[in-house]
């Protein structure tokens, strides 16, 4: 989704009609080659934030929404928003994100 909607809907299209592992992973791959495009990371940022919207203090929205419109106005790198979902993942220990390929290569980055 980070990369391309279009790849992720595909994607999730061939699991769901049980392709076989080998054509999933080759779009996976071609997938991730893809530049993720402003309006592809906001649609995933957007889409990850419904996992804490409800659980969130106040001023924690106001950083979403604050950090989406920067990124936008290009005044903050898309890691930013990573890291930020990365801390709010390990704060609210939301697993599906802890174990999300979004946020284990960002650790893998950070690291080196």
């Amino acid at each position: 989704m980070w990369h391309d909607q279009n790849s992720y809907n595909r994607i999730r299209k061939m699991m769901k009609d049980k392709y076989e592992y080998y054509e999933v992973r080759d779009m996976i791959h071609s997938a991730l080659l893809i530049e993720p495009s402003k309006g592809s990371v906001v649609n995933a940022f957007s889409h990850v934030w419904g996992y804490f919207k409800k659980v969130c203090e106040p001023s924690e929205k106001e950083l979403f929404k604050k950090l989406k419109e920067q990124y936008v106005l290009d005044q903050v790198e898309a890691t930013t928003l990573i890291y930020f979902i990365y801390c709010m993942a390990m704060f609210y220990d939301v697993t599906y994100l802890k174990d999300s390929s979004l946020i284990k290569n960002f650790k893998i980055k950070i690291a080196n």
